[in-house]
This record gives structure tokens, sequence and C-alpha cells, in this order.
């Protein structure tokens, strides 16, 4: 693995900060982003589907996320350019034809603005999904959410937390032993990416054994206290603040609003058609700013969360 891109990988580590996000609670720091996610997935007009990812790039940024965003958006505009074309190979359904080129088998020979249309909506849902997940790899602490879900979900969480750490390692593994091999010299016996990666899982197995004793000893095997451990997730989620949890209720409400009015209503197929109203534009403006909500309690400066 070259150096690159194990420093895109490392982009998306959690990094300790000040941010809302890093200081709330993980269940109320997930409040926002699921909420967005749900507008990504959910809605059918881009401009909502666009509005969703403007505001995690936003709360991400206010957050110190965006290098990780940035990889994010490396890694996704890719596949939402392959996205649209496959689209627009695959569907011929549409009434305005762009392009009309002799019949292959399986993928056809017209391509439709409909269809690119089509491809396009899915391709700004995967660039915003993209982001959130950014978002949340970097501000929020997985040892946090292994505590969190620790009485509901024990082992499910400890493992969860668990590769998430320890991919990065086994990254890092695979740049040294690659490192290695190119450094023996241009006479010695050559080593192909197979070998490589059996040495890679070889040496992550017997890490995970080192590991899963280590958890022995600390006890990880014993049933914990389901009443203390909850009343002292509930005690953090308190103390933490709720500024967050009432953003994502917030956006949560106006999508709500907005979608069940019709207001941003979008149609592919026959023809494209996308209702803008003052009430769309003014809603899905108003998706980041209720997103800011999470950033009341500290303000907008990173100063302030650092000191």
């Amino acid at each position: 693995m070259s150096d690159s891109r194990q420093q895109a990988l490392a982009a998306f580590a959690f990094t300790p900060g000040a941010s809302p996000l890093h200081r709330a609670h993980p269940a109320v720091a997930a409040a926002p982003l699921v909420a967005l996610g749900v507008v990504a997935l959910a809605a059918g007009s881009p401009l909502v589907i666009a509005s969703a990812g403007v505001s995690a790039w936003v709360l991400g940024w206010a957050c110190g996320a965006k290098p990780a965003m940035s990889q994010a958006l490396r890694f996704s505009i890719p596949l939402a350019i392959l996205m649209i074309v496959v689209n627009g190979l695959i569907s011929h359904a549409g009434a305005t034809v762009l392009f009309r080129a002799p019949e292959i088998p399986v993928i056809g020979g017209t391509i439709t603005l409909e269809s690119l249309a089509a491809g396009g909506v899915i391709a700004l849902r995967v660039i915003s999904v993209a982001l959130l997940f950014a978002v949340w790899s970097a501000c929020v602490d997985p040892d946090r959410v292994l505590a969190a879900l620790r009485p509901v979900a024990r082992h499910s969480a400890l493992t969860a937390t668990l590769v998430s750490r320890l991919v990065p390692v086994a990254a890092a593994d695979f740049s040294r032993l690659k490192e290695g091999v190119d450094l023996r010299g241009p006479a010695a016996a050559p080593v192909g990416k197979a070998e490589l990666a059996r040495r890679v899982v070889a040496g992550s197995l017997d890490r995970s054994v080192e590991v899963a004793a280590t958890l022995e000893l600390r006890g990880h095997s014993l049933r914990p206290s389901r009443r203390n451990s909850t009343g002292e997730a509930l005690r953090n989620v308190a103390g933490d603040g709720l500024w967050p949890l009432v953003s994502g209720c917030a956006v949560a409400v106006a999508v709500g609003f907005l979608l069940g009015a019709g207001f941003a209503r979008f149609e592919s197929y026959p023809e494209v058609a996308m209702e803008v109203s003052w009430q769309a534009l003014l809603l899905t403006a108003a998706i980041p700013l209720l997103t800011l909500l999470s950033l009341v309690p500290w303000g907008l400066g990173a100063r302030r969360w650092n000191r």
C-alpha cells in the first residue's frame, strides 16, 4: 500500500478535538448526521439532497473534519460519475433521446436525458452519504460509542470498535512489508501481492489473539451492571449538551414538512420535471441553518473550542 493511500485511510481516523460533535455523547452527536442521512436517502429532489450534502460539509468543516471529507470526495466522486454513466447505458426509459447508437446486447444503444438525470440523483446520494460517514468517523470517538452501546449490544459494539481501530494498523503493516520488499534490491526473489497479503493476514490473526487475551484480562468477558452503565450513559447525555439532538430533530421536522406538503417534487420519468417553489427554496436553505444549531452552545470559532 502506497504512502498516499495510507494517508488517505488515516484521514478517516478519529482525531480528538473540542467541537460539539467531539464533546457530545455519541447518541446526541448522531442525531444531526442521521437526520441528514435520511434526507439524502429518502428525498427525491436533487435540490434537497444537495442541501443535505452541503449541510454535512459545513458541519464537518466547523468541527475540523475537512481532511476526512476531502478524502471522502476523492473516493465518492469517481463512483458517482460511474453511476451516472452506468445508469445512462442501462436504463433506456425517458422521452428525450440524447444519443442513439446500434443496439448492443444487455447495454443497448439509446441514452436519454431522463436516465442521466436519475443517475445524477443517485450520485448526489452517494456523495452526501460519504460526507456524513466521513464526519462521523473523524468527529465521534469510537471508544465512547463502545461505552454507550455496551449495555445494549456489548459484543457487537466491541467488534465494530476493534475493526475501526485495527484496519489502519493492518494498512500500516502492509506498507512496512512492501517497503521492506522494495529495499531488498533487484537481485532478491520477487514477492507478489498475494504473498504480502498472506503475511498481513497472518500477522493480523496473531494480533487478534493478543487483543482477545488482553480484553479478557481487563474483564470484557464479564457481564456489566446494566443499571449502573445505563444510568452513567444517561448522565453523559445530559452532561454533554443536547443541542446536536435539537438540531437533528429540527432538520427532521423541516424535511418532513417539506416532503409531506409536496413542495419539492421531482420526476425523472417519463420526462424530467422538478417543482421549485419559494416554499421549497426556503425550507431547503433552512436545512444547513438548522444543522448549525449543533454549534450554538460553542459558537463557530474553533479557537474557543480549543481553549
